[in-house]
């Protein structure tokens, strides 16, 4: 290590003991960290890439410094998918400062680590007051019993109103009007069930039929309209 002449003249003055780091929140426990195995979370964070065309949100469950689950999910480029592919099965395995400093394909799954980094290291996670942490497969309980990202898409407009499209429940098949034609409830499509029916043998019409169900006072509406064409 070089040392410049201007630092070696000076007279030594001795700085005051020091008391390490400030203990951070950590599966319970209050802990003071030096070292990145010592760190240890469960916590989600979002990114979004430079020309602001998609997000990512990730997921990671950090166990003695290292990756041991992820759960990557994106809304928007539609190249974001397979950067998404890709990041899923770069990450597992790697320490936190590793993946941070790993390109992991796509900008905003790169500022969604980026984020994640300092939610965790400072103890910011959803594990944080959770005793001895999260299981690994957590990530899991946000997809759902029918493991797909839950992806609101809704639509709407000044001149003709509101057009439900997905929720949390599924593909929107019909919307229901009072008579003041205001949205009382909706007709959708579950596709992940349906798509489950399918691969078990189910013919594929029987599926459909079984997988629509409907939510509010839709039997009540005065009006039922196709959001897609009406």
């Amino acid at each position: 290590m070089e040392i410049l002449k201007e630092v070696t003249e000076m007279c030594c003055v001795r700085n005051s003991e020091t008391h390490g780091p400030a203990v951070i929140p950590q599966e319970g426990h209050w802990d003071k960290v030096t070292k990145i195995e010592q760190i240890n979370g469960f916590t989600h964070g979002c990114g979004a890439c430079a020309p602001q065309q998609g997000t990512c949100k990730l997921s990671l469950n950090v166990k003695d410094g290292i990756i041991q689950e992820a759960l990557v999910e994106t809304i928007g480029c539609s190249g974001m998918t397979q950067s998404a592919a890709m990041a899923a099965e770069i990450l597992p395995g790697k320490t936190l400062l590793e993946a941070l400093n790993t390109d992991l394909v796509c900008d905003a799954i790169n500022v969604a680590m980026k984020n994640l980094f300092l939610q965790i290291v400072y103890g910011r996670t959803q594990s944080a007051f959770s005793e001895n942490g999260l299981p690994v497969g957590s990530a899991l309980d946000d997809l759902g019993k029918n493991r797909s990202s839950l992806v609101g898409t809704h639509f709407s407009t000044k001149e003709k109103g509101t057009r439900y499209l997905n929720t949390a429940e599924g593909y929107i098949t019909q919307l229901a009007l009072d008579k003041n034609d205001e949205i009382i409830g909706y007709e959708y499509i579950n596709l992940n069930n349906m798509m489950r029916l399918v691969n078990n043998g189910k013919d594929v019409k029987e599926a459909y039929a079984e997988s629509i169900k409907t939510y509010g006072r839709f039997a009540d509406g005065v009006k039922h309209i196709n959001p897609r064409k009406e």
